[in-house]
C-alpha cells in the first residue's frame, strides 16, 4: 500500500505516474494516437498496378510520415539553399501538400510529408525544377533537371550498394581465379 503523499511533495515520477492513472481509462481517439500506435491503413490491392511498383509503395506509405532528401545543384551556399528550397515548399504548400523542410547541408535538405502517399506527386514536381539536381526517396535517388549529363541515368539505387556489389563481384573473381591456380598445381 502507497503511503499518501502530500501534493506539495510530488516530484516529476510521481506526476507521470498520476498522469498514467489518469490517462488508463481515457478514450483516445485513433487520430490522437502516436503514428508508431496506430492500426495500419487497409491497403485496397484493386488499385494496385502490378506494372508500376511505385503505386504500391504509394499505397504502403500513405498516411505515415515520409522523409526524402533532395539535392540543389551548382555549388550553392546554404542561404542560396535555403532561399531555393523554401521557394519550392511554398509552392507546394499552395498546392495543398503539408510539406516541411530542414537544411542538412550546403546543398541538401530534407522534405518531410505528414503523408507519404503524395511522395511520388512531390517527387514529380521537384525533379522537374531548375535547380534540383536529384531527389532521394526509398532508397531510389532520381535525377532532376539540374542534374549533370552523367548523372541523368534512369533512377538509381544509392551509390553505396553499387559499390559494394563490385567489390562482391571482384571477391567472387580473386576465388575463381584462386581455384583455377590450384586445379593447375594438382595436374603437376
Amino acid at each position: 500500500p502507497a503511503k499518501k503523499k502530500d501534493i506539495r511533495d510530488y516530484n516529476d515520477a510521481d506526476m507521470a505516474r498520476l498522469l498514467e492513472q489518469w490517462e488508463k481509462d481515457d478514450d483516445i481517439e485513433e487520430g490522437d494516437l502516436p503514428e508508431h500506435k496506430r492500426p495500419p491503413a487497409p491497403i485496397d490491392f484493386s488499385k494496385i498496378d502490378p506494372g508500376k511498383p511505385e503505386s504500391i509503395l504509394k499505397l504502403t506509405k500513405k498516411g505515415k510520415t515520409l522523409m526524402m532528401f533532395v539535392t540543389v545543384s551548382g555549388n550553392p551556399t546554404e542561404k542560396e539553399t535555403e532561399e531555393i528550397t523554401s521557394l519550392w515548399q511554398g509552392s507546394l504548400f499552395n498546392a495543398n501538400y503539408d510539406v516541411q523542410r530542414f537544411i542538412v547541408g550546403s546543398n541538401r535538405a530534407i522534405f518531410m510529408l505528414r503523408d507519404g502517399g503524395y511522395a511520388w506527386e512531390i517527387k514529380d514536381f521537384l525533379i522537374n525544377q531548375e535547380r534540383c539536381a536529384d531527389v532521394t526517396l526509398e532508397g531510389q535517388v532520381y535525377p532532376g533537371k539540374g542534374a549533370e549529363e552523367s548523372e541523368k541515368g534512369k533512377n538509381k539505387t544509392k551509390p553505396e550498394k553499387a559499390k559494394k556489389k563490385k567489390d562482391a563481384d571482384k571477391k567472387s573473381n580473386s576465388i575463381k581465379e584462386d581455384n583455377r591456380a590450384t586445379k593447375q598445381r594438382e595436374d603437376l
